[in-house]
């Protein structure tokens, strides 16, 4: 998604074109991928020669508030302080970050 957002929409080719070294995938794997998110509703495609373009219609912020509903469910039984604990134990936040955090924090226990 975060591929198709950037570009604007793409064919299977383009989205594997920007994929970082590290994570190069099968033509088949990301054509699944993206017929999955069209299954969903997260983006729509056009037939363009033999191949399709894809293109998002969720915006960002709506495709992240339904991940994240699904993470804090799925993988944290509904508890999101265990999703926020995991994040600030496990990942090497700045001082930035947590500063950015507390501010979230303080500006929503209002």
């Amino acid at each position: 998604m975060t591929i198709l957002w950037r570009l604007g929409g793409g064919t299977v080719h383009a989205v594997i074109d920007e994929l970082p070294p590290a994570r190069r995938l099968a033509y088949t794997s990301v054509s699944t991928m993206l017929r999955i998110l069209e299954q969903k509703r997260f983006v729509r495609s056009r037939k363009a020669g033999r191949g399709h373009v894809y293109v998002p219609v969720v915006a960002k912020a709506d495709y992240e508030r339904t991940a994240i509903r699904q993470v804090v469910g799925r993988v944290f039984d509904g508890a999101a302080v265990s999703l926020v604990r995991r994040l600030v134990e496990e990942e090497s936040l700045t001082r930035e970050e947590l500063d950015a955090m507390r501010e979230i924090i303080r500006k929503a226990a209002r």
